[in-house]
């Protein structure tokens, strides 16, 4: 497998001085096969367009299996702007979690396109264009390829994605959180009750145990990491992503080999990953796991 990163920030665009290192598109990530000519799209954000430019100096037609992560906006914006989608002969697939609500994955991504928001609509695109709702699963996609899906913690429902083929594996684990007790553990809180508080320990020790497994002896995980400890406790508990020194810790527990800190924060600039990259990418803090901040550009071959 071949890795390459196309957008690496969260939440919104940020092209600028401050972003040019790593880069400021929103997620989208190429995984191709080079020996059977296979293409995995992971997420449709910025970055899907400079992907798109990329598959058109290719040979054609192009054929993808494109894997949303969720339907919020910075992981879907690029669909418009996606090239091959307006090529005949173009075949693309397109799958998501389901969200159990009145709009379906078709009618929230391709209703960008439409005229109150954007000139072209999808009904209009020449690419053979298909839509297909996941839970937790299996699929064999062939040629030897199978991928895994596993829930993970974010306000809407979001899909972590385990690839395996020929030996290896590479995992992603974005938008998510740890998960937390919800229920009130101060035992001098006049609500508090001590099941409850038992309970709520049991289960997020389950869930986050769980998540772990998913990823377990990945060769290549790409995890959510937007915020520092500090940041995540004062400001950020529940917004649905992580932080990176429980990101580091449980990627170690997992027997991950390679790490990429992911999902990069609007506001952080390149000077400030550079200092991170200095205090956690090391082997004194992530011991035998790999680990690095992904930029745009980037390529990872398994």
């Amino acid at each position: 497998m071949q890795i390459k990163f196309w957008g690496v920030r969260g939440s919104i665009p940020c092209p600028g001085s401050n972003t040019v290192h790593y880069g400021g598109n929103t997620p989208c990530i190429e995984v191709r096969f080079p020996d059977i000519d296979r293409l995995i799209i992971i997420d449709a954000g910025s970055g899907l367009r400079e992907l798109g430019n990329d598959l058109m100096s290719r040979p054609q037609p192009v054929e993808a299996h494109l894997f949303l992560t969720h339907t919020h906006w910075d992981h879907i914006m690029g669909f418009p702007f996606f090239v091959p989608a307006y090529v005949p002969g173009t075949h693309i697939r397109v799958y998501g979690p389901v969200t159990y609500e009145e709009d379906t994955l078709e009618k929230v991504v391709g209703g960008q396109m439409t005229y109150r928001y954007f000139p072209i609509r999808e009904a209009e695109l020449a690419a053979n264009i298909q839509y297909f709702s996941l839970k937790e699963e299996v699929m064999d996609l062939g040629d030897g390829i199978v991928v895994k899906t596993k829930y993970l913690n974010h306000p809407v429902l979001c899909l972590g994605y385990r690839i395996e083929y020929n030996g290896k594996v590479f995992c992603t684990a974005y938008d998510t959180e740890v998960f937390r007790n919800v229920f009130i553990t101060d035992p001098g809180h006049p609500d508090y009750d001590p099941e409850m508080a038992e309970e709520g320990e049991q289960v997020a020790a389950e869930q986050n145990s769980l998540i772990e497994a998913f990823y377990h002896d990945a060769d290549l995980l790409v995890h959510d990491s937007q915020y520092t400890q500090q940041e995540y406790e004062e400001k950020y508990i529940g917004w649905g992503h992580g932080y990176i020194e429980y990101v580091c810790a449980a990627a170690q527990r997992s027997r991950v080999k390679k790490l990429a800190l992911f999902h990069h924060d609007p506001l952080r600039t390149d000077d400030q990953i550079d200092e991170f990259t200095a205090k956690y990418c090391n082997k004194d803090y992530c011991g035998d796991t790999e680990t690095f901040f992904a930029k745009e550009g980037m390529i990872i071959e398994l």
